[in-house]
C-alpha cells in the first residue's frame, strides 16, 4: 500500500531524525542507511511508487531552488581572487582524479563524467551545520569554507546544463535555457517591488507564492523540454534580489520534509546484491576523501599560508551529500546510483567525525611536524 509505505518510511526518519540529534552524528547517512536497511538490499518491505518519487522530486526541486536564492549576481562582485583560486582548485583537483579513476576502473565515459561530478561537490548542508555546531563560524578559514559551497553551487548550475544538453539535443537545450533565465530575471525586475510586498504579508499568501512558484517553474520547463531542476535554481536566483530571507523561511519546511524522503528512498533504491563492485566503490570513497585533501592543502597554503588551515578546510568539506545524490538521481545509471549512494555514506560518516575532531588532526599533524623537525636538527 503506497500510503502505508510513505508512513513507514516517515516513522523511521523520525527515528533517525531523533538519534542523529541525540547523537549530534550527520542525519543524511543515517536516513540512507534507513532506507537500504528496508528496501530491496534489505528487508525488501517498502518500495518505490509514483508518489514516493513526486515527493521526493520535489525535495530536490526545494533544495535547488533553495540553493539558487544563495546565487545573488550582485553578491560577487568585488571579491578576491582568492574565491576563484579556491573554488577551480576544488574543481579541478576533484574532477580530475573523479574522472580518471572511474575510467581507471571500468566505468564508460559518461558514467565516469556522472561520478566525476558527484565525486567533486561536497555537501554543503554537512558543512555548514558542522560549522555551527561545532563553533567554528569564528574561525579564519570558515569564510574560505562557505565560499567554496557558494562556487560549488555555481557549478552545479554548469553541470546540470552540461549533462541536460547532452542528453537531448544541445543547441533546443540552451536556447530554452536561456529565454527562461531571462524571462525570469526580468519578470522579477519588473514585479520586485510587488513581491517584496507581497512576501511581507503575515498571513498564508507568502508560502503559497513561494509554493507555487516552484511548481509553477517546474510546469514551464515540461511545456519547454528543459530540465526542472535547472528552471528551479534559475527561479531561486532571479528572486534572490527580492527577499531571500522570507523566501527561504517559507521554502525550507518543504525541502526539509521532501528531501529526508529523498534521502531515505534513495537508500531504499539501492542494490547491494546481485555482484554489486565492492572494491571498485571502496576505491573510488578513499580517493574522494584524499583528493579533498590535496585541494584542501593547496587552498590553506595560498589563502591562509599554512597546511593546518588546509586541514581544516579539508574536515569540513569532505563529505559529499545531497547533490551527489542528485546528480546521480537525475542522470545515472542504477549501478551509479548505488556507487554514488556508498560514496556519500563513506564520505559524510568520515567528514562528520572529522568536523568534530578536526583539532585533533591539527594536533597529530603538527607533532608528527615536530618531531620530524627535532630529528633532522639533531
Amino acid at each position: 500500500m503506497i500510503e502505508g509505505d510513505i508512513a513507514f518510511a516517515l516513522l523511521l526518519c523520525l527515528s533517525f531524525a531523533l538519534f542523529s540529534k541525540k547523537f549530534n552524528f550527520p542525519p543524511v547517512p543515517m536516513y540512507m542507511l534507513g532506507g537500504i536497511a528496508i528496501g530491496v538490499s534489505g528487508l525488501n518491505i517498502v518500495h518505490e511508487s509514483g508518489v514516493s518519487n513526486f515527493l521526493t522530486h520535489l525535495g530536490l526541486l526545494f533544495l535547488l531552488f533553495m540553493m539558487g536564492l544563495e546565487l545573488n549576481p550582485s553578491g560577487f562582485s568585488g571579491k578576491k581572487r582568492n574565491l576563484f583560486f579556491s573554488g577551480l582548485t576544488d574543481l579541478g583537483v576533484n574532477i580530475l582524479i573523479g574522472f580518471a579513476a572511474s575510467v581507471l576502473l571500468g566505468f564508460p565515459l559518461y558514467e565516469a563524467f556522472v561520478i566525476a561530478a558527484a565525486f567533486y561537490i561536497s555537501s554543503s548542508a554537512m558543512a555548514v551545520s558542522s560549522l555551527i555546531e561545532n563553533r567554528k563560524l569564528s574561525s579564519p578559514e570558515s569564510e574560505t569554507i562557505l565560499w567554496l559551497m557558494v562556487f560549488e553551487d555555481i557549478m552545479l548550475l554548469f553541470i546540470i546544463v552540461a549533462f541536460s544538453a547532452a542528453s537531448a539535443n544541445p543547441a533546443k537545450i540552451l536556447l530554452s535555457a536561456a529565454f527562461v533565465i531571462a524571462f525570469f530575471f526580468i519578470a522579477v525586475r519588473l514585479l520586485g517591488s510587488k513581491i517584496r510586498v507581497l512576501l511581507e504579508r503575515d498571513d498564508d499568501i507568502p508560502l503559497l507564492f513561494t509554493f507555487t512558484a516552484v511548481i509553477a517553474a517546474a510546469g514551464i520547463s515540461g511545456i519547454l523540454g528543459i530540465p526542472d531542476t535547472l528552471t528551479a535554481i534559475a527561479l531561486g536566483s532571479a528572486l534572490s534580489s527580492t527577499n531571500p530571507e522570507m523566501l527561504e523561511k517559507h521554502a525550507k519546511p518543504f525541502r526539509d520534509v521532501f528531501l529526508i524522503l529523498f534521502f531515505v528512498f534513495f537508500g531504499i533504491s539501492v542494490d547491494l546484491t546481485d555482484g554489486f563492485p565492492v572494491i571498485p566503490v571502496v576505491i573510488l570513497a578513499l580517493l574522494a576523501i584524499a583528493s579533498k585533501l590535496l585541494s584542501s592543502m593547496a587552498i590553506g597554503m595560498f589563502v591562509h599560508k599554512n597546511p593546518y588551515s588546509g586541514i581544516e578546510v579539508w574536515s569540513e568539506t569532505t563529505a559529499r551529500g545531497e547533490f551527489s545524490l542528485a546528480i546521480a538521481s537525475m542522470y545515472g545509471t542504477p549501478l551509479i546510483t548505488t556507487t554514488v549512494a556508498m560514496i556519500v555514506l563513506i564520505t559524510s560518516f568520515t567528514g562528520g567525525f572529522m568536523g568534530r575532531y578536526s583539532y585533533r588532526i591539527k594536533r597529530f599533524f603538527r607533532e608528527k611536524r615536530r618531531a620530524k623537525q627535532d630529528i633532522l636538527s639533531a
